[in-house]
């Protein structure tokens, strides 16, 4: 799978908990792709010369082998994500695509474990209307906080890819 369909896959998808699954290395491919440009600068560069003696390079070459065959995670709502997910477990349970949709979203406690990555978490999801000016919001976000991420999307317009590395 190419890098640009991992992430066309996962770009215009929110999950049930308001979180973007672009915004996720294991789904947008990011994780797979660093790995994989890694290993070329790595090889490129010859630097199992230059790496301390105790340093086993083998096993490095073989956890950047492992991290570009990791599957690509489809989104919540398509089957992918953690399957104990609280909060995916509710939605479905209640037939919602969005949790905001629920009428005890205020003192829901399925959230807590999102809470800790993302304090404000139902307070964003009871925001989201527009699904394109939420998903740009998010890669704004992406690009300031954690650049790195973003190595697969540089630019984004009108809820699609403009250029790609």
């Amino acid at each position: 799978m190419s890098d640009l369909k991992a992430f066309e896959n996962v770009k215009n998808q929110i999950g049930h908990c308001g979180i973007w699954c672009g915004s996720c290395g294991g789904g947008n491919g990011s994780v797979q792709e660093l790995a994989r440009r890694f290993e070329e600068i790595v090889k490129n560069y010859k630097l199992e010369k230059y790496a301390p003696k105790e340093f086993d390079f083998n096993e490095f070459m073989k956890g950047l082998a492992s991290m570009q065959a990791m599957p690509l995670c489809p989104g919540c709502r398509e089957g992918g994500g953690l399957s104990t997910c609280k909060v995916k477990l509710c939605a479905r349970e209640k037939g919602m695509t969005l949790c905001n949709q629920c009428n005890q979203i205020t003192e829901c406690q399925n959230f807590e474990q999102l809470k800790k990555d993302h304090p404000k978490i139902k307070e964003d999801l009871m925001k989201i209307g527009n699904k394109k000016e939420s998903i740009e919001k998010w890669m704004r976000k992406l690009k300031r906080k954690w650049p790195h991420c973003t190595l697969l999307c540089t630019q984004v317009k009108n809820g699609s890819l403009a250029q790609f590395p």
